[in-house]
């Protein structure tokens, strides 16, 4: 009779171990080890014309915040002749800001008549003050993105150094440690880092502001049962995959894809502690919290020296760049004005930003303002459109271009190779970029 027991309880305890081995999160949680594709790293002329763009857009805006903030209403050469790297500019500041009299009006100083000033034309305030209704009508948006950011990080806490540099992708308004941030004393709280830095404190935990975009998108009619599914935990999500041209065909690629998206999925606001390190299921996770970041940016991408920064508290790789050359179908990474840049290949289609934030849309006024004061550069003020019609034309050129679908076009942009990698290999970590 003993020994029976003992047999039994021997057969029980064998049975435990066999469930344990054959759970899936223990599966998952085993390196099996990827096997090595050989990609290709593809130019895509659409999103590198974007970045492109941007680059000068964003030091523009930023730009004219300086001059805003200014006491004196304008700032002289003197004053910015050191922040070409700052702005991420491949020319003088100097010769920018002339570049665009519609935006930027030089004058001389009134007491050294060879010192160059430049004040904010009334198209400039008029799309700033544009741009400050926009943040008011949208500040919930704002504080419901920024929390979320910050309920990616381990200690729920993040550098106001960092936060500065995203304050463009985020689409946080200036200033906002000073006009933002007191408004909500129950959300947000100063404090100094470990390392003694001032950094931004989530003071309490949003459950409803806990849903990825990659969950959210999953929550429609279409994809109701899948996304029911996965919430009983008996299937999991995919990636949106946008391949360059010739990828689709690889079977090993496909393969692999394959397998990486049999991999639980797991959210990026959950308790990663658990997770092997070195196993898939980090890695996929590490993906998974890159493409939650990229999708809280307002243009869908942002540098990599940003992610950097924060890459500790984001608990991902030391050499996470790999990560975008591995996964060419959910990222593109661009080397486009002397920086390194990675997007979010599903945030666009044809060139364009599949939804545009408002503050966007506002930005994309603000360029075409640029680009008329291209036309009229060194013909003189009074040949500058007046600011309504400028306005109204750029509006209606604007709706026009919306029609055509846009100037580039995906399908077509594809086709020039940078070099070869493989998917196992190491992107070198230390490329510097122009701004830190």
């Amino acid at each position: 009779m003993q020994l029976l027991q003992i047999m039994f309880k021997a057969k029980i305890f064998v049975s435990s171990i066999k469930n344990l081995f054959s759970h899936p999160q223990f599966e998952h949680q085993q390196w099996r080890g990827i096997v090595k594709v050989r990609l290709k790293w593809v130019k895509n002329r659409s999103l590198d014309h974007v970045i492109d763009t941007d680059t000068d857009l964003k030091a523009a805006c930023l730009l004219k915040d300086a001059i805003k903030r200014s006491p004196t209403g304008f700032l002289t050469a003197k004053s910015f002749a050191d922040w070409q790297k700052l702005l991420g500019l491949t020319v003088p500041v100097l010769r920018f800001l002339r570049r665009y009299p519609t935006l930027f009006e030089e004058f001389p100083h009134a007491r050294y008549a060879n010192l160059p000033c430049f004040r904010l034309t009334g198209t400039a305030l008029l799309l700033d003050s544009q741009e400050q209704s926009i943040h008011q009508a949208h500040e919930n948006d704002t504080i419901e993105r920024l929390s979320k950011v910050l309920m990616m990080m381990r200690s729920r806490t993040a550098p106001l150094q960092s936060l500065h540099s995203l304050k463009w992708d985020l689409g946080l308004p200036d200033n906002f440690e000073k006009v933002l941030i007191p408004k909500y004393p129950d959300h947000f709280s100063f404090v100094k880092a470990p390392t003694g830095v001032s950094a931004l404190r989530l003071k309490r935990w949003r459950e409803e502001f806990a849903v990825s975009a990659l969950e959210k998108s999953n929550e429609g009619e279409e994809m109701g049962d899948e996304y029911r599914q996965f919430k009983r935990g008996q299937t999991t999500l995919a990636f949106p995959m946008n391949f360059p041209r010739g990828y689709g065909a690889q079977k090993k690629v496909r393969a692999w894809m394959e397998e990486f998206q049999k991999l639980p999925y797991i959210s990026p606001y959950e308790d990663s502690r658990h997770i092997d390190p070195n196993s898939e299921l980090m890695e996929k996770r590490a993906v998974g919290v890159l493409h939650e970041f990229l999708s809280l940016t307002i243009h869908k991408k942002t540098k990599r020296n940003y992610l950097r920064s924060l890459r500790e508290e984001l608990n991902i790789p030391h050499k996470f760049t790999r990560l975008f050359t591995r996964y060419p179908g959910i990222f593109y990474l661009s080397l486009k004005c002397k920086t390194t840049t990675v997007a979010l290949k599903e945030g666009y289609r044809r060139g364009k930003l599949v939804n545009p934030h408002p503050l966007v849309r506002l930005r994309h006024k603000f360029y075409h303002v640029m680009r008329t004061g291209l036309l009229y550069r060194g013909k003189g003020a009074n040949l500058i459109p007046r600011e309504d019609i400028l306005l109204k034309d750029m509006e209606n050129r604007m709706e026009d271009k919306e029609e055509e679908g846009g100037d580039y076009d995906d399908d077509d942009d594809e086709d020039e190779e940078y070099e070869e990698i493989e998917t196992g290999d190491e992107y070198d970590e230390e490329t510097s970029d122009v701004e830190d």
